[in-house]
């Protein structure tokens, strides 16, 4: 057999190893990039964007997007365990910080690290909307989107080297910088139409899960749509899933997602 083909074979076989499955949506995805670097370089990078940013404490904002994002974090400790799979969180230290930033955005590193800013407060309006959007957020890392996409970018990049073992730290960090482009003031990983959808299904869940009540998602996306600013591009050009169809998803999940909100305690 020719060794172009026992390479095939080989990375066929790694590639089938390294499929993760999502313990909430039971979707599968390539995660093959080490997890604990990862969270370290974002442990890094948080650090440095709180360095860079002025960070709200002690006011009812800031208060509320820490206990918001505790009963998310909460939540999904709690379902973890009761599937057995609490190692999967092992390694996360939470954060939830209050940026000062007009910008109608949030987001989530690997590893817990959660930044809200001031901008989007006012669309999600009450705690409800905050756990829309933290859901949303948290779910990105917990579903490891991250190791997703860079794993995507690293098999794209260098094929054969990984199969072999032979990336530098050099090479890693390069991929991670464009990840994860911090300098930026954009912590955001640009994520694809599939993993956005994702998160909107597993944020639905983990809200109801924290006893928020997920039918406040269809408004919350709907204020959304109309603060955002100018003209939308068609789907097929996005990342995220177009107004319609996110809301067309989110009516679908959430029978699934009240149940989950009932049993926390809420009120259908």
């Amino acid at each position: 057999m020719k060794i172009k083909q026992l390479l095939g074979i080989g990375a066929v076989a790694m590639l089938a190893v390294a499929c993760t499955t999502n313990p909430i949506t039971g979707r599968s995805s390539l995660q093959i990039a080490d997890n604990s670097q990862i969270m370290t370089m974002s442990a890094q990078e948080y650090k440095t964007t709180l360095g860079k940013s002025k960070v709200i404490t002690g006011t009812a904002d800031a208060k509320r997007v820490v206990n918001v994002g505790t009963r998310i974090k909460a939540a999904a400790e709690k379902y973890y365990a009761s599937i057995g799979r609490s190692a999967d969180l092992a390694n996360y230290n939470w954060e939830f910080n209050l940026l000062q930033s007009n910008e109608l955005n949030a987001w989530c590193m690997p590893g817990g690290k959660v930044a809200v800013y001031t901008g989007i407060l006012p669309v999600t309006k009450n705690d409800n909307g905050l756990a829309v959007v933290m859901g949303h957020e948290v779910s990105h890392a917990l579903a490891g989107h991250g190791n997703e996409r860079i794993s995507q970018a690293m098999v794209a990049q260098y094929g054969g080297q990984i199969l072999g073992g032979t990336i530098s730290n050099a090479q890693w960090a390069s991929i991670f910088e464009k990840a994860y482009p911090i300098g930026s003031q954009v912590a955001l990983l640009k994520y694809g139409r599939n993993q956005e959808s994702e998160a909107d299904k597993m944020g639905l869940y983990l809200m109801g899960m924290a006893g928020y009540d997920p039918r406040e998602a269809i408004p919350f996306w709907n204020r959304m749509e109309a603060a955002s600013t100018g003209a939308r591009q068609p789907e097929f050009l996005s990342t995220h899933p177009n107004p319609e169809t996110r809301i067309s998803d989110i009516n679908k999940d959430l029978p699934k997602a009240l149940e989950y909100y009932k049993a926390a305690g809420g009120k259908i």
